[in-house]
């Protein structure tokens, strides 16, 4: 089975993203003109920057759990769209603690998720640097 070399993430990028997601990605657009996987990245990227501000304002303001919910259901999808299948199964945890209005733990599950997104952002931005 060989695997052409610029199909391969990252060592980095790999051990924080899905390769059969990003393929499913790649195989949209196989010769990349479109640049369709760095517009998904960059889309991801400005969702984050909009939901994380809304994240933090809910936890300030005693976890507001509906807005826990919207964010955390938002970026479930997305984030397993790209690959980033840990951060997917943390959302998606947080989401249905959300939806059962379960506060114990949660603040936990979201610093969680916060690392996991932070990881996943320094994968994702690898997968942009060109190879040589």
């Amino acid at each position: 089975m060989s695997t052409q070399p610029e199909l391969i993430p990252p060592p980095s990028a790999g051990a924080v993203l899905d390769a059969q997601a990003l393929q499913r990605l790649r195989d949209l657009d196989p010769n990349g003109s479109n640049k369709l996987l760095e517009r998904v990245v960059q889309a991801f990227s400005k969702s984050l920057d909009r939901l994380l501000p809304e994240l933090e304002q809910a936890r300030a303001a005693g976890l507001d759990l509906a807005v826990v919910r919207h964010v955390s259901h938002t970026l479930k999808s997305s984030s397993a769209s790209l690959g980033a299948l840990e951060l997917s199964q943390r959302c998606a945890e947080i989401e249905t603690m959300a939806r059962n209005g379960q506060t114990e733990g949660l603040d936990k599950l979201l610093d969680a998720m916060h690392d996991e997104l932070g990881r996943a952002r320094i994968a994702l931005a690898e997968l942009l640097i060109p190879s040589p």
